[in-house]
């Protein structure tokens, strides 16, 4: 079997990022800041571990009943006024918010940060019908902006310096090209109010689906999403299946883990409940609320026994940012909407097994991305268990299939592996591992005689 065009592409950037000295200084400073706001953020914990076995308790036991309490969820959702539209891809996805972008002859939509809309290019389809759409996070209308997809998960233009932006700003919006990060947020902010209420539709994702009220809750540091919530008549929050929570309650415990875990905050600057459009007594918020429950291969993670874990994810990013792979290669290498570690267990799922399951390879194992997941995910186990699927799977070249075979037979025997000397094993290792070694490491050389020669040498047969 061939390796699929995706794999290509990821090893192709792969090779040209990693060596890319001054993308390694932007990243390796911009996750520098985020470990120590972390290590302080964390330190409001008395008990960091038990909190984490809680939420990753209750996460699962969600996942394991969704059937239960996304019924939950839309009918007490429903009773306040709102609509639930179910999707089973991106696809649906996309046409029922056209639909009701038609309905209400929308021409302009402000959208807060949501990797759920990333996923199905909601951008790209809304432009297509001559709807503006426009993000309104600065890291997501910075890249936005720049022609780009999000870096990260939670930090969207984390590969950009204050210089790259003061530049893009400047090419875009001819303003000073030595702006200072402060005057580039002024800038940010006076050109969104304007658009804000201008806008015709909001649309925003959902940090967590509140099942006993039938609430959606959203987390933020800027404001941007209460404002595309509240100012437009129409608001539309894009979710997958497996955001939800139990009980009300679980935001005190699940939000501090999100803050402290995804930006090293004790809690983020802003965090909403919003139940359905607005009463006939209130003067603020939309008139009218969508809930888009959308599957887009969810059911297929659902289906494994062990990779269902991986749902109960909360997006914080902070597999990302300990990963030793993704400080090196990056976000944009992936080539998927979810990245880093937690990306690899999910994107074959989602996106297909036969084109994906290279990233469940990309990864060295070192269980760094499950000592800091906030729900205990065991994310390097679950990489483990895609490749399983993936070689059951027959998702590998006869290359692979026949040097396993023959390394295998090798290192079983201790005669074989003493058959030649150095010089023939370092000629063998040339021939057929050179390649796969890459170009830029120098392959190890085999020593002339083995330790299990030199022993019996210096000890005898026994």
């Amino acid at each position: 079997m061939k390796s699929s065009p995706e794999k290509k592409t990821f090893l192709k950037k792969a090779e040209k990022i990693a060596f890319d000295k001054v993308h390694r200084e932007k990243i390796k400073f911009n996750i520098s800041r985020y470990d120590s706001a972390v290590a302080k953020g964390k330190a409001i914990y008395s008990n960091l571990d038990l909190a984490r076995d809680r939420a990753g308790y209750l996460k699962y036991k969600i996942i394991n009943d969704l059937d239960k309490y996304l019924i939950e969820f839309e009918d007490n959702f429903t009773k306040n006024g709102g609509h639930v539209i179910w999707a089973s891809d991106a696809r649906e996805a996309v046409n029922e918010i056209l639909k009701i972008a038609r309905k209400y002859k929308v021409k302009k939509v402000v959208k807060s940060k949501s990797m759920t809309t990333e996923e199905i290019e909601l951008n790209k389809f809304l432009e297509q019908a001559n709807i503006e759409s426009l993000e309104t996070d600065l890291g997501e209308f910075i890249v936005q902006q720049a022609g780009q997809k999000p870096y990260h998960i939670v930090t969207p233009a984390m590969h950009m310096s204050k210089e790259d932006i003061a530049a893009l700003y400047h090419k875009k919006f001819n303003t000073d090209e030595h702006l200072t990060p402060e005057e580039l947020t002024l800038y940010t902010r006076k050109l969104l109010r304007e658009k804000f209420i201008q806008a015709d539709m909001g649309i925003s994702g959902a940090n967590f689906l509140i099942a006993d009220t039938g609430s959606i809750a959203v987390t933020e540091n800027e404001g941007n999403a209460m404002l595309s919530m509240s100012f437009p008549k129409i608001h539309i929050a894009v979710a997958g299946i497996e955001k939800l929570i139990p009980r009300l309650e679980d935001l005190s415990l699940f939000w501090p883990l999100l803050a402290t875990h995804g930006t090293g905050q004790n809690m983020t600057v802003y965090n909403s409940i919003i139940s359905g459009p607005r009463k006939g007594n209130e003067k603020d918020g939309p008139e009218e609320m969508y809930v888009i429950l959308m599957d887009n291969g969810r059911t297929n993670l659902l289906s494994k026994e062990r990779q269902r874990q991986a749902l109960s994810c909360i997006r914080c990013g902070a597999c990302l940012n300990a990963c030793p792979i993704y400080k090196n290669i990056g976000g944009h290498t992936y080539d998927t909407t979810y990245s880093g570690p937690i990306g690899s267990v999910i994107t074959p799922y989602l996106r297909g097994m036969k084109e994906y399951n290279h990233l469940s390879f990309c990864s060295t194992l070192c269980g760094k991305c499950t000592e800091v997941c906030p729900v205990k995910i065991p994310i390097h186990e679950l990489l483990l268990v895609n490749r399983d699927d993936a070689v059951r799977n027959g998702y590998y070249t006869y290359f692979d299939k026949k040097s396993i075979q023959v390394s295998t037979r090798f290192l079983l025997s201790r005669k074989k592996l003493d058959m030649f000397g150095g010089k023939m094993k370092n000629f063998g290792a040339g021939l057929f591992v050179e390649k796969i070694w890459g170009p830029r490491r120098e392959l190890p050389e085999f020593a002339e005689k083995s330790f299990s020669k030199l022993w019996k040498e210096k000890h005898g047969e026994n």
